[in-house]
């Protein structure tokens, strides 16, 4: 019995050394996770001012947006929609590329003069969110898109 608890122990002790560098080549995360988080905001498609081109081709729902800043921008001062507020930073956060819509966040119907001139996606509307533009998929409350700071 007692040589059988010895096996017993030395065959623990052995696959647990084992595992030990099986686990170093486990997946790291890609950004996803605990650590150090700088550097992910842009990644995101929220931080930052806002006013470089936004190009995004999104594979996972099958669309493909191509509406920079600027674009949005003129559309918003031809129709006159500026002088919007940035929506608070605890609210801001929560607001998602990729994520659902967060509950409670203030979002507004696009005007017509404004989403007549916005690209049309079967599937999914423009909302306002504070001074910034949003892409959110209808069925999923999904943000596909942000362009930031479009209502300043």
């Amino acid at each position: 019995m007692r040589r059988f608890t010895q096996v017993c122990n030395a065959v623990l002790v052995i696959t647990g050394l084992l595992a030990v560098p099986l686990s170093s080549y486990a997946d790291p995360g890609n950004g996803k996770g605990h650590g150090n988080p700088h550097g992910q905001s842009k990644k995101q498609g929220h931080k930052g001012n806002g006013k470089e081109s936004r190009e995004f081709a999104d594979s996972g729902n099958g669309i493909s947006l191509t509406l920079t800043y600027g674009d949005a921008r003129r559309i918003a001062l031809g129709s006159g929609l500026t002088g919007y507020s940035a929506l608070p930073p605890g609210i801001a956060k929560n607001l998602v590329r990729g994520k659902p819509l967060p509950p409670g966040i203030a979002k507004k119907a696009v005007p017509a003069s404004m989403l007549e001139q916005l690209p049309h996606y079967p599937g999914y509307e423009w909302r306002i969110a504070g001074n910034d533009l949003v892409l959110i998929a209808v069925s999923t409350a999904i943000v596909t898109s942000i362009i930031n700071n479009v209502f300043d």
